[in-house]
């Protein structure tokens, strides 16, 4: 069974037990987290549109934090003395997916 979730503007595909890097959640170092499933796909059962994944839920663990690579940018305007140096190091969470949940039948 696998899961596709989506944090901070990005979809990834997820199995119990995986750690991937994500843009930076709130909580701190063993928190447990809950991301809301954009698809389900358990054996020959498919779960995609919203009514189907009511109820459904992908339990995460923080494990810790990262810094992405540093990057650097310069502008320049010429003639007009006109420049400007500036630097962006993007902050990520760690998690490791502890389960999948499917909703409850009704």
């Amino acid at each position: 069974m696998y899961a596709v979730i989506r944090s901070g503007g990005k979809q990834e595909r997820v199995v119990e037990g995986q750690r991937l890097r994500v843009e930076l959640l709130d909580g701190s170092d063993g928190d447990e987290v809950q991301l809301a499933p954009v698809l389900i796909v358990d054996d020959a059962q498919v779960l995609a549109t919203p009514d189907d994944l009511r109820g459904a839920v992908v339990t995460a663990r923080l494990v810790g934090r990262e810094l992405g690579p540093k990057i650097r940018g310069f502008t320049y305007k010429p003639k007009s003395n006109n420049r400007r140096r500036w630097g962006h190091r993007q902050r990520y969470s760690t998690i490791e997916v502890v389960g999948i949940s499917l909703p409850a039948a009704g």
